[in-house]
C-alpha cells in the first residue's frame, strides 16, 4: 500500500467519478456519421477535452460559427443521453470521506451537462466546488483547468492531487504542478505515464482517505488488486 500527502483533491468527472462512456460514444457516433467521418476517431478525439476543441480538429475548414452552432448541437444531445450514466466504484464513498472543501471536480464538459451527469450519478449533493467548460478559455491539456481547480481550494497545485483517466487532463495536471493519479478506466498504462502519470491505479475503488485531520491534511492510500505500477515517488 502506497501513502500520499495532500490537502486537496481536483477530479476529473467522466472515466473518474462518473461511466458515461457508453453515453458519450452514442452521441459522437451519431455526430460523426452526420458529417461522414470516423466514429472511432470521433470518440476517441473527443475523450477528455472540451465537444469545441474536438469539434475545431474534426471540421477545420468549417466557419466559427458552424463549430458553435455544432458544439451547441453536441452540449443538447449528450444532456439527453443520460439514461446509463452512473457512478464508477467507491466514487460516492470518496467524496463521503472529504469535506466540500477539499475537493473540486474539474471537467472538460460544460455546466450544464456536468450537473446532468453528476445528478444522474447520485453524486451532485456532494459537490460544492466545479470548473468546467464554461469557466475557462483554454481547455486540458492546458493547466488552466487544474490551476483553477486548485484555485477554487484556495490551495497551491503543489498541494493538490489531480484524479485522472485520460492523457490530455493527466498532462493537464501536471503542467499546473500537481500530481497525478491516473486511472485505467479508459486509456491504457503506456498513454498514462507517457502523459506524466505519477501513479496508475484502476478506479476510485483503489484510493482510501485514510487520514483527514483537522488541518486540511489528507492522507491517501494506494491499493489495487494487481501490484500498483508506480514510476515515482513523492
Amino acid at each position: 500500500m502506497t501513502e500520499i500527502l495532500c490537502q486537496g483533491l481536483l477530479l476529473d468527472m467522466d472515466g473518474v467519478l462518473v461511466d458515461s462512456t457508453p453515453a458519450v460514444a452514442r452521441v459522437w457516433t451519431r455526430w460523426a456519421i452526420k458529417h461522414h467521418l470516423d466514429p472511432v476517431r470521433a470518440v476517441q478525439l473527443a475523450h477528455g477535452r472540451p465537444s469545441l476543441s474536438s469539434i475545431q480538429d474534426l471540421l477545420p475548414n468549417a466557419a466559427p460559427s458552424v463549430h458553435e452552432a455544432e458544439n451547441q448541437w453536441m452540449e443538447q444531445a449528450e444532456i439527453e443521453d443520460v439514461e446509463d450514466v452512473v457512478a464508477l466504484p467507491d466514487t460516492k464513498e470518496l467524496l463521503a470521506a472529504l469535506r466540500p472543501s477539499q475537493f473540486a471536480v474539474v471537467t472538460s464538459a460544460t455546466r450544464a451537462l456536468t450537473e446532468v451527469r453528476l445528478r444522474a450519478a447520485g453524486l451532485w449533493e456532494y459537490t460544492r466546488n466545479l470548473i468546467t467548460a464554461s469557466d475557462i478559455q483554454h481547455g486540458k491539456p492546458d493547466p488552466e483547468p487544474y490551476r483553477k481547480g486548485a484555485a477554487a481550494l484556495q490551495l497551491p497545485p503543489q498541494s493538490c492531487i489531480v484524479v485522472e483517466d485520460a492523457s490530455s487532463g493527466t498532462r493537464s495536471g501536471k503542467a499546473a504542478g500537481a500530481r497525478v493519479i491516473a486511472l485505467r478506466t479508459t486509456s491504457p498504462d503506456e498513454v498514462l505515464l507517457a502523459a506524466g502519470a505519477d501513479w496508475i491505479i484502476n478506479d476510485c475503488a483503489a484510493l482510501r482517505v485514510i487520514s483527514n485531520s483537522s488541518e486540511g491534511r489528507l492522507t491517501l492510500a494506494l491499493a489495487d488488486n494487481e501490484p500498483p505500477r508506480i514510476p515515482k515517488m513523492h
